[in-house]
């Protein structure tokens, strides 16, 4: 038995397309900041008695479709560590579901380092990147804190993330504008084949996220929060073009979604240094210096009731323990 916490990641460069549905191996790299706020907690335990794997998210037992996706990560585990047993999974996850504030990037990662360790595996970080990756993509990335790249790579092996800055030294913050936590209608998984397929703009996507790349990083390395936020903001809106250019064309915006991009505008042209990004959800998510972080609270609270903005500061990498420790 084992348990692992890991919290959810925000892409600052944005992963979008799979080139290998199977083994999850990105179109692009991507570079994501890690919150404190959103996490997941998952128990495991392989047990000879079980006669099928057994699943229970926020104390509710899952069927379905959620059992078949962790059923077919657990038989990678199964694999990897020769291991028959079924296993009992006890999750509680601190993230609205599938609402754009990857919840599957905390829950897989979380299962990875839970399965793993109960099933006698100690891997490194990289290779519980790599298992986290087969659950979601964006799990890959939340096996670190701060700050971290994934690298496409071209196969299981190569594809995994790295932290550039695991512990910030500099003020960088998010904030989550909550519009809307139900789930959303589209899945990221399905969305993001829609636009592979169907949007003529998507060869010049990734063109755009390797020049995006190379100056996230070295916005990082300035520690120019203004750059950071620029950056990241017109990545995202040019990662929503894909959606909208997609045939059929969909949006993961509703009206408060525009409201809240609104909102940060308007807080920036008064001379506050603030951005936005959204992942595939509605909800908002705003770059910041936390030396403004009041300002831009009380700017924000004149349009959304404050308890509906969730300050996050950069949050840790995964952690795994033991039930007997």
């Amino acid at each position: 038995m084992a348990t692992a916490k890991a919290h959810t990641n925000i892409a600052l460069v944005k992963y979008w397309g799979k080139k290998d549905q199977d083994l999850i191996i990105p179109q692009t790299d991507s570079l994501s900041m890690t919150l404190s706020e959103f996490y997941t907690t998952t128990q495991v335990v392989f047990d000879p008695t079980l006669t099928a794997d057994q699943v229970t998210i926020n104390d509710q037992a899952v069927t379905g479709d959620g059992t078949n996706r962790i059923t077919r990560f657990l038989d990678i585990v199964r694999q990897l560590s020769g291991r028959h047993d079924f296993a009992r999974v006890n999750s509680h996850n601190h993230v609205p579901t599938a609402a754009g504030l990857a919840s599957s990037a905390s829950a897989f990662a979380a299962l990875a380092g839970a399965a793993s360790r109960a099933a006698g595996l100690h891997l490194s970080r990289r290779d519980l990147s790599r298992l986290a990756r087969r659950g979601s993509g964006s799990a890959t990335r939340s096996i670190y804190g701060g700050l971290v790249e994934w690298h496409r790579g071209h196969d299981d092996a190569t594809s995994y993330a790295e932290p550039i800055m695991e512990k910030l030294d500099f003020g960088l913050e998010m904030l989550a504008i909550m519009v809307n936590t139900a789930r959303k209608k589209i899945s990221s998984r399905y969305g993001m084949q829609s636009s592979v397929i169907s949007s003529p703009y998507y060869d010049s996507w990734k063109d755009v996220v390797a020049h995006d790349m190379a100056t996230m990083k070295a916005a990082i390395a300035a520690r120019d929060i203004p750059a950071i936020g620029h950056i990241a903001e017109e990545n995202a809106l040019r990662m929503h073009a894909l959606t909208l250019s997609a045939d059929p064309g969909y949006t993961y915006f509703n009206s408060e979604t525009l409201t809240a991009i609104t909102a940060v505008r308007a807080l920036r042209e008064q001379g506050l240094s603030c951005y936005f990004t959204m992942d595939a959800g509605p909800n908002v998510k705003v770059i910041y210096d936390r030396h403004d972080r009041d300002q831009i609270v009380d700017g924000l609270a004149q349009t959304f009731d404050r308890d509906r903005l969730v300050v996050s500061p950069a949050g840790p990498g995964i952690e795994i323990w033991d039930e007997n420790n």
